[in-house]
């Protein structure tokens, strides 16, 4: 993938023949063998379509460099059997011709005499010479059928594109000692530059390898900006990927967009010809929500990386205010305790090195103010029940199964389950550090967590403590029962449910219009095994047709 984002199709083309052949042995030889079979007949008739082809660009006066054929490469064979699922004898495009010109006039030429001899396929011509792929292919393609019937594709380019479609970037690298100034090849190597970017505004390497690979397997839609300037983005990518493909400023202020004339939300998923105009507005700043739609890891980096930012000036901001306020009761100077003298003294036992380190995680929850003072303070100014509570982060309000979740490195944060997902005992969970009200534990799979990492430094290990004297503590879950619409299907579910002795809170059933009707059940889980073994109970009911776990913390 990375030699085909670079270009280098010539290396692209090696790497996947090799993998095919070491991972795949049996389908490859099956393969193999069939174009071996027909290979004397195929180069025969590659040899028929290059001798017309040339002898009606010669009649047209038409200068060519070369003409070249080939015959479909193993893996392409493969990947076209798998995508269309067809057999061997259905892959009918084994040949293809390639036409090297010595101008882009005479490319354009060449096409319209290739379609005069052979009759084109609809919607099977791309024209990468007008908008070439982002990895600087440039090329005309068109598939044609034959006197014969079979069809095969014709490519036509110059010689300076076929040169950086065997080498890619590397038939562009001429930067020597010296050389200044803007050049035209330089647009080759826009993905390389934004690849750095990636990486000085992503500190998690999962993260970065993650943006990346989601980049390289992204299909290409072509838009343009109102003065007409190609940009090439994946499919599904939205007018937010198109502001930040533009610069990151506008990407950063954009209010709405127009395309094609029209007003729409920035959610709107572009296609390949849109006019897009965004629009811009003072003041206006990256929001969260976006990151649930943005397709370019360009756009959903620049977000987290600005999100990062005013998150971490914010929560400086609160912990230097509640240490500040905290100070302030004990009547003492805090220009004196907090300068670089008496901090020195304390940095080691807060486990922080830097001023801005210990407001970062007071306002993250991580270090109470009241744990700062107390290092100031004499034991004699503080009543017995300030000493307690000076030397922790208050537990404000945990719930028991709250209570059995426990944060490495750190006993005393305040710990809560995450609403949007209500992560139960057993299930793979992740801290997130909110900012003043402690550590959210999602599902490690929630997207609203995986949306929240902009923040690698809010990440915190969390992991599933041992039960209260052995009792296992209830979580509340719901469960979506789909079911048909049979006299007696209600008391069949909740009699089986209380025979496993499940505790049920709440029970409502309504029809749904098509034959089925839907009960909603709230239960009393343990833990992850019991609420499958609640599930699967349930699903052997006669008449059960679907159950389906209601994620969302149910009151």
């Amino acid at each position: 993938p990375i030699a085909h984002r670079l270009g280098m199709s010539k290396i692209k083309n090696e790497l996947e023949e090799l993998a095919f052949k070491h991972l795949e042995p049996d389908t490859y030889k099956m393969v193999q063998g069939w174009v071996s079979d027909r290979r004397r007949a195929t180069e025969e008739t590659v040899g028929e379509l290059k001798m017309l082809l040339d002898a009606k660009l010669s009649e047209a006066q038409i200068s060519i460099v070369s003409i070249e054929g080939r015959i479909k490469r193993l893996f392409s064979i493969r990947e076209k059997i798998r995508r269309q699922k067809i057999a061997l004898e259905e892959v009918h495009d084994l040949i293809a011709v390639r036409v090297i010109t010595p101008s882009i006039k005479d490319c354009y030429t060449t096409l319209g005499i290739v379609h005069q001899i052979w009759s084109p396929v609809p919607g099977h011509f791309k024209d990468f010479v007008a908008m070439p792929r982002p990895n600087g292919y440039q090329s005309l393609h068109t598939l044609v059928v034959s006197d014969r019937g079979f069809s095969f594709e014709v490519q036509i380019r110059t010689e300076e594109m076929h040169r950086v479609a065997e080498a890619g970037i590397a038939a562009h690298w001429k930067y020597k000692e010296g050389r200044v100034g803007a050049h035209v090849d330089e647009d080759y190597f826009r993905w390389v530059r934004h690849l750095l970017e990636w990486q000085e505004d992503v500190r998690d390497p999962g993260q970065f390898i993650h943006s990346l690979k989601v980049d390289l397997y992204q299909d290409e839609v072509y838009a343009f900006t109102p003065k007409g300037e190609v940009k090439a983005l994946p499919r599904r990518a939205t007018s937010v990927d198109f502001a930040y493909s533009v610069h990151t400023d506008v990407g950063h202020t954009c209010v709405g967009a127009r395309v094609n004339g029209k007003m729409v939300p920035l959610r709107t998923q572009l296609k390949s010809g849109d006019i897009v105009d965004v629009v811009t507005g003072l003041g206006q700043k990256p929001k969260r929500e976006w990151l649930n739609f943005v397709s370019t890891a360009r756009a959903r980096n620049k977000i987290k990386h600005f999100l990062h930012t005013s998150e971490k000036a914010r929560a400086i901001e609160l912990g230097h205010e509640l240490v500040e306020r905290e100070i302030r009761r004990f009547n003492l100077d805090s220009k004196r305790l907090l300068g670089a003298e008496k901090f020195g003294e304390i940095s080691g036992v807060l486990g922080v090195k830097k001023i801005g380190d210990l407001f970062l995680d007071v306002g993250y929850g991580k270090l109470s103010a009241r744990a700062v003072v107390a290092e100031f303070v004499p034991e004699a100014q503080l009543t017995e029940s300030e000493e307690t509570v000076s030397k922790s982060v208050i537990r404000r309000g945990l719930r028991p199964s709250e209570d059995k979740i426990k944060v490495h490195d750190f006993d005393d944060l305040f710990v809560f389950r995450a609403r949007c997902c209500n992560p139960i005992r057993g299930e793979k969970i992740v801290g997130y550090m909110t900012r003043g009200k402690g550590v959210s534990v999602h599902l490690a799979t929630c997207q609203n967590v995986l949306n929240l990492f902009y923040d690698v430094e809010r990440r915190i290990e969390v992991a599933w403590g041992k039960s209260r004297n052995g009792e296992a503590s209830a979580f509340t879950v719901g469960l979506a029962i789909r079911v048909e619409d049979r006299r007696g299907i209600l008391a069949d579910v909740t009699s089986r449910i209380a025979e496993i002795k499940v505790n049920v809170r709440k029970v409502d059933a309504m029809l749904s219009g098509d034959s089925h009707a839907r009960i909603n059940v709230t239960l009393d889980i343990t833990d992850l095994k019991h609420l499958q073994r609640v599930v699967k109970v349930v699903t052997n009911v006669s008449g059960v047709l679907d159950v389906e776990r209601v994620l969302r913390q149910i009151n």
